[in-house]
């Protein structure tokens, strides 16, 4: 994957039309072969050794699995193929992997190869987009690659969360933006809305962040009347609602009783998913066990997690505020070129500042930089924490920002707004890229110095041409600018390139993927324990409680309080898993009346639910050294059963007798007699 700036823009300095035909002049050999090479080249990186991720997110893996077996469970993105609960997002990701897997067999690669091929497909869109507006297939495969070598991306896109098909869809719908300024074209624009309608069905409110961007660049540019302006505007969002809107009416209209319950939601409904859980309670930091939420991980009376342990939680723990798109892992992932990504947007709005109101580069620029602001600045203000991977939404905005501000200085290199634009361009992607790698100063440090040295001669280069000595050797200058601009933007790039080039081989399990090259594992004893939770939590069953599932006969066969530990159970035993309470154990279903039901009715064998011995040191009420032991210890002292149901635990463990322990996961036959 690979491109210079040597045609970035057309041959000659001046300023190019404001608006471009829709069909542009055919390709030259060299831009055939660039852009084959650039998708290629992704197709390649992003495909090669993928199954390293093995089932990535489990939860999202059990889900495809359920795709996969079930048409009603694709349908509606459930957990299991029984239909007992869904993931708590929309379906469109499991759409595809479960469709991927009904075709080809559920496994790793048919689950996350679609993935890669989205990356493929959002490549192209950049590369389509910014062509268009600029004239310049350059500044196409630029914005191509730098969204190909941007970490969170080479992360994402070979995972198997929604965030990859949602951004594809957001990326899509930019590309019709773009396709619809030139003319005002309806078609375009209410393809715009159909994008984001899908978007949407991909992980909601967040697909539908860039759309106050797209709107209000169509507003402004679009070479037609207000009037014109607003209506088609509001037939694009006529789109969005009816994409979107015909899976809200279906879960509406299909009978409560006969479908999943839609995990996240109070009350079953789609709206209250993406209004609460998903929505405003998850902005405003009232998810993940805050408010009313029932919590799991409570320990008995008497105990209390060491402080050790409390460290990190949901996302990291990044805290919200201005800086938080470039502290911790937010700013390996996705901020290496996000400063020189606002510069670009403001120098080119500067530059084309008294062009014409449809000035088609600085349309661009308003489709890219407001995607970028508007979406930092909510990321920024989130309360509630959040993971880093969530800022792939601003990916391709940094990367049509980039290019089309790259496209603008080089096409005045011959000025001294140009040169003086494009060193500060440079320098910027060049000091920040060291910073970010002298926070992993043990990681190749010579790149560092390599990244700081070139861009910041490069930098000096262009502001040494711009001084008036300089004009008298003219032809020599713009040579020397070629090369100077050359060299900085390849420099530039090259610390973002590192890292997602560190981060493709590695393999990425968790519901925490995170970039750049392996950390090593920390050995405290209180790490140690975490490991230890997280993998019974995340239901990596023992050997022997697998082949237990797998010879069931029942339609569950077990139930789990959470749906993290069901999904790996369901993947390592491909037998349907019962999650009480969803995702947080927050969800009401089942009630104790509806699983006494299931028992009842033979339609469930096991109950499982971890029992932890708690260390004495984690005690906050020791006894008094002098103070007489019992005769006979109370054998359940210090044992530990997170389950957020509390009435069916209860109700288990009232009417029956752990039958059989592996590791600390006791088995509870519920198909035998009652006591």
């Amino acid at each position: 994957m690979s491109v210079t700036t040597a045609e970035l823009a057309p041959s000659e300095p001046t300023a190019p039309p404001t608006e471009i035909s829709e069909d542009l002049s055919p390709a030259r050999p060299w831009e055939r072969l660039a852009l084959a090479l650039l998708l290629i080249g992704t197709a390649v990186a992003y495909l090669w050794n993928i199954t390293v991720n093995a089932m990535g997110n489990s939860f999202y893996a059990a889900a495809a699995w359920s795709g996969s077996q079930d048409w009603k469970a694709l349908l509606f993105g459930s957990l299991d193929p029984g239909n007992f609960i869904t993931v708590d997002k929309p379906p469109v990701s499991q759409w595809v992997m479960g469709l991927s897997g009904q075709l080809f067999g559920f496994s790793s690669a048919s689950m996350l190869a679609p993935q890669a091929v989205m990356a493929v497909g959002a490549v192209a869109l950049m590369y389509g987009a910014v062509t268009r507006v600029t004239s310049s297939r350059g500044a196409g495969l630029l914005a191509g690659l730098v969204l190909a070598v941007t970490p969170v991306v080479a992360l994402m896109f070979r995972f198997n969360n929604p965030d990859a098909v949602m951004v594809l869809l957001m990326t899509a719908a930019a590309y019709c933006t773009v396709r619809a300024l030139p003319r005002a074209s309806l078609k375009w624009i209410v393809l715009t809305g159909v994008a984001l309608g899908f978007a949407f069905l991909a992980k909601m409110l967040e697909g539908l962040m860039v759309l106050p961007a797209l709107g209000l660049a169509y507003v402004i540019v679009a070479p037609t009347t207000l009037r014109n302006r607003l209506l088609h505007s509001l037939a694009a969002l006529g789109a969005l609602i009816v994409s979107s809107g015909w899976y809200v009416l279906l879960t509406i209209l299909w009978p409560a009783d006969s479908r999943p319950y839609l995990a996240g939601s109070k009350d079953n409904t789609f709206m209250d998913l993406v209004l609460g859980y998903n929505g405003f309670a998850r902005y405003l930091g009232k998810n993940h066990m805050g408010g009313s939420a029932k919590n799991p991980f409570e320990l008995p009376e008497g105990y209390e997690i060491p402080k050790a342990l409390e460290r990190g939680g949901f996302g990291g723990g990044f805290g919200s505020g201005p800086d938080r798109m470039f502290t911790g892992e937010i700013a390996f992932e996705i901020s290496w070129l996000l400063p020189a990504a606002l510069l670009a947007f403001v120098l080119v709005l500067v530059s084309r500042g008294r062009r014409p109101r449809t000035d088609l580069v600085r349309g661009a620029a308003l489709v890219y930089g407001l995607w970028l602001v508007i979406d930092g600045v909510l990321f920024s203000a989130m309360k509630s924490g959040m993971h880093a991977y969530y800022t792939l939404a601003v990916a391709p905005a940094i990367a049509g920002c980039i290019a089309v501000g790259v496209y603008e200085v080089w096409r005045r290199r011959a000025e001294a707004f140009g040169r003086v634009g494009g060193a500060a361009l440079i320098l910027s992607a060049g000091i920040w890229g060291f910073a970010l790698l002298q926070r992993n100063s043990d990681w190749q440090p010579w790149l560092r110095w390599t990244v700081l040295a070139i861009t910041v001669i490069t930098s000096l280069g262009l502001i040494v041409l711009t001084l008036p000595p300089a004009a008298r050797w003219d032809r020599l200058r713009g040579r020397a600018t070629t090369v100077l601009l050359t060299a900085g933007v390849i420099a530039g790039l090259a610390g973002t390139t590192a890292y997602a080039a560190a981060t493709l081989p590695e393999s990425h399990t968790g519901g925490g993927p995170t970039v750049g090259p392996a950390q090593p594992k920390k050995q405290g004893p209180a790490d140690q324990f975490r490991e230890h939770l997280e993998t019974l939590f995340g239901g990596q069953a023992d050997p022997q409680l697998v082949a237990l599932l797998q010879k069931t006969d029942t339609k569950w066969s077990a139930a789990i309080d959470r749906s993290s530990p069901a999904a790996g159970l369901e993947l390592a035993s491909r037998t349907s898993v019962l999650a009480i309470g969803g995702f947080t154990s927050a969800d009401p279903v089942p009630t104790l009346p509806q699983f006494e039901d299931l028992v009842r009715n033979h339609e469930i064998t096991y109950y499982l639910v971890p029992e932890i011995k708690l260390p004495d040191a984690w005690r906050v009420d020791p006894k008094p050294a002098d103070s007489p032991t019992p005769a006979h210890p109370d054998p359940q002292q210090g044992i530990w059963r997170p389950a957020g149901n509390k009435e069916i635990l209860d109700w288990v463990t009232a009417h029956y007798t752990a039958t059989q322990h592996f590791g600390d996961m006791a088995v509870y036959d519920l198909t035998g007699q009652q006591r």
